[in-house]
């Protein structure tokens, strides 16, 4: 190697861009560039040096044409299916790279070639698939070196791969594992282009490297930490100067000082989250419904079946439930972690399976969870925001299901706060007067038993918990990290903050109170936490719902600081200048 071939490299990989508008399709790709490129990715590694790959070089206009056709039609029906934030997003991203670009490849894997013995692919045959990636990737960045841009066009399913197949002539075994558009470009991008646009993030290395076993991050040369320990490290208090300066920008706005009530001090919230004044818009939002079983169930606190968990589960994954209408009615996308469901539960699209335990045992009768359980439980939440969050979501909402999970909370709520349990204790799914007076008791026994330490939050979750309460826990801890604004749900949303803000008391400074749920408890933990709920419409749901009839407030009060004008910009008198 030469002086500044590492460098430059660097410098490639840094640079290589996904680029899908900007091509110059009057300016050629030179045969030898074009050679050039080729042979970087045919010297590829792959699997047994098997070289599965081929590249088909499309040219035809009229071939190019057909395929745009294909992929257009799949490209409307995949907008049609995503949450309004996001589809609003979306329609910006374009796919005329296929007509822009003077030429196409198709990258081709061939699962056949090197025979039934080729190394490493006779036990794993994803290893040709893989292998071929390696090649896209060297072509990627030799364009890069040649000054060309790039489009991978994905929005290809089955049968049209197959309508691709047919069209260029493809004999049944190979696959198409990429379809690239390639041509020279006006600029590259300073960043990602999906980045740019807000559609996702780009996650910290620091996330992604490992040491000796999952779950010990660290950069190399710094000392591994824990998820959970990581996570509280990195939350610091909001930032008073941004809140004092969105105090200033609404007095200073065209309307009677303090005329949007509890909305200003929703968006002065905001603007302390994100040290910003205006803050980020909070959108899109995305709600995490995290379900898990409760073995507190076997007391009879309540008349549902516990079976009902898991078929809620697969109503959220079908759409058809009150978290789905009303996720729709505000283009929020919900996301569903099986945390501890006690039924197994298939492998769907939109099912994030994280299960730590099939649901807990009985409080009554020892700890709900053990310590490793609830630590774990925790960092699903705390991974699960972190995604949400590098996915492009601006705001996250609670959500939980679980039969039996009221009961869990007010044992958290009654231990954090030092409410009685008659206090905390409530109707949940609408018990009658005999069952929430034995699920009272439930509660004050499961408390004399394990008398649980609020200096020990991950104690008290061992103790009273539920797995849906230490993953929301773990969601707020990770929003609050990542300095994103968390809309609480009810009940089990304020049980779980309580244990967050035990954990690190900053992170209730992340938190926005959607609603005050008719479960007694909520109202107790919202006072300890010192928030004001949004609304009060005597909801008890859970699931997300109450929070989502308050996200467009949220929404509204960043808007506000980012639209309204001000007495001086407008040219507006006024009474107090």
């Amino acid at each position: 190697m030469n002086p500044g071939d590492a460098e430059a490299f660097y410098r490639i990989v840094a640079g290589r861009r996904d680029v899908r508008t900007g091509f110059r399709p009057d300016v050629p790709v030179d045969d030898a560039v074009l050679a050039r490129v080729l042979g970087a990715a045919h010297a590829a590694p792959s699997v047994g040096f098997s070289q599965p790959w081929d590249f088909l070089v499309v040219r035809d206009a009229g071939v190019r044409a057909r395929v745009h056709a294909l992929v257009a039609a799949r490209r409307t029906a995949y907008a049609a299916s995503l949450p309004g934030a996001r589809a609003a997003a979306f329609a910006g991203m374009k796919i005329e790279a296929i007509l822009d670009t003077p030429l196409n490849v198709v990258v081709t894997c061939d699962p056949t070639r090197g025979g039934r013995h080729t190394l490493g692919r006779h036990t794993q045959p994803s290893m040709g698939p893989y292998s071929t990636a390696l090649a896209v990737q060297n072509l990627w960045l030799a364009a890069r070196a040649e000054g060309l841009g790039v489009g991978w066009v994905s929005f290809f399913d089955d049968d049209g791969l197959g309508e691709v197949a047919a069209l260029l002539g493809l004999p049944d075994h190979l696959e198409i594992v990429a379809y690239l558009c390639i041509g020279h470009v006006e600029a590259f991008p300073a960043e990602p282009e999906l980045a740019a646009a807000g559609w996702a993030r780009r996650r910290p290395l620091s996330w992604a490297v490992h040491h000796e076993t999952y779950g010990h991050r660290a950069l190399p040369g710094e000392v591994p930490m824990d998820l959970l320990s990581e996570t509280v490290a990195a939350i610091r208090p909001v930032s008073e100067e941004a809140r004092a300066a969105a105090r200033d920008r609404l007095d200073r706005m065209t309307k009677p000082r303090g005329s949007l009530g509890q909305v200003e001090d929703v968006a002065v919230t905001l603007s302390g989250i994100a040290g910003a004044c205006p803050p980020p818009l909070p959108e899109p939002a995305a709600v995490a419904v995290f379900a898990g079983d409760h073995g507190v169930y076997a007391q009879g606190v309540t008349p549902w079946p516990q079976e009902v968990t898991g078929q809620m589960v697969a109503n959220f994954l079908a759409g058809g439930a009150v978290v789905n209408a009303f996720a729709r009615q505000q283009g929020a996308e919900v996301c569903v972690v099986d945390v501890g469901v006690a039924s197994p539960l298939d492998p769907v699209p939109g099912l994030l399976p994280r299960k730590v335990a099939a649901g807990t045992a009985d409080m009554t009768t020892g700890p709900a969870l053990t310590p490793d359980q609830a630590r774990a439980a925790v960092e699903v939440g705390i991974e699960t925001a972190r995604d949400l969050v590098a996915a492009g979501n601006r705001c996250l909402v609670t959500g939980d299901m679980g039969i039996a999970n009221t009961t869990a909370a007010a044992a958290l709520i009654c231990a954090f706060t030092g409410a009685d349990p008659a206090e905390a204790t409530g109707r949940g799914t609408g018990i009658d007067d005999a069952t929430l007076t034995r699920k009272t008791d439930v509660v004050r026994r499961a408390l004399a038993r394990h008398r649980p330490e609020p200096s020990d939050p991950l104690g008290v979750l061992a103790a009273v918990g539920g797995l849906e309460h230490a993953a929301l826990a773990g969601f707020v801890l990770g929003a609050a990290a990542l300095r994103v604004p968390v809309l609480l749900d009810g009940v089990n949303a304020g049980a779980a903050a309580l244990v967050a803000a035990a954990l690190s008391p900053e992170s209730a400074g992340v938190c926005l109170a959607g609603h005050c749920s008719a479960e007694p408890g909520h109202g107790l933990a919202l006072a300890h936490l010192g928030l004001d709920p949004l609304l009060d419409l005597r909801m008890r749901l859970g699931e997300g719902t109450g929070a989502l009839l308050a996200l467009p407030v949220v929404q509204g009060a960043a808007r506000a600081l980012h639209d309204v004008a001000t007495f001086d910009s407008a040219g507006v008198a006024d009474k107090d200048a």
